[in-house]
């Protein structure tokens, strides 16, 4: 199974998990976080980052997902990166982190590119006569 890591500012990355346990039914295996908040030293995230890579890889890989492309926890995902092994997706959201726990057991390149789809299309506008409504 892919572990996941989710590297972004703040709370963000716990209260995705929070979100996608209460989704789920459970919380899943093989997930954690790391919060960047600005008192934090980039080296020593780092550092932890990879203490926590290592624990969450079984073997088959980890697909870290951070926040904002070009800011520090993205930043420190970037120093993380080995092709094949460890992996990294921009723009977290929650539709993305549940696709991608849906399907960790099909290899870290399928969990890729769910989780880009499920970034991309659990992004919708929607109005009142697009919206269907149960009975």
């Amino acid at each position: 199974m892919i572990g996941v890591l989710i590297i972004a500012h703040g709370r963000l990355g716990a209260s995705l998990i929070e979100c996608a346990t209460h989704v789920m039914g459970s919380r899943p295996a093989q997930l954690d976080y790391l919060e960047i908040s600005k008192q934090d030293e980039p080296a020593d995230m780092l550092a932890k980052a990879q203490s926590v890579v290592s624990t969450l890889n079984s073997g088959h890989g980890v697909l870290v997902l951070s926040d904002i492309y070009g800011a520090t926890p993205c930043n420190i995902v970037t120093r993380l990166l080995s092709p094949d092994e460890i992996e990294g997706v921009a723009g977290v959201n929650l539709p993305m982190l549940v696709r991608v726990l849906n399907y960790r057991h099909e290899g870290l390149h399928t969990c890729i590119e769910k989780a880009l789809s499920g970034g991309r299309e659990g992004v919708v506008h929607f109005t009142k006569t697009t919206c269907h409504h149960a009975p």
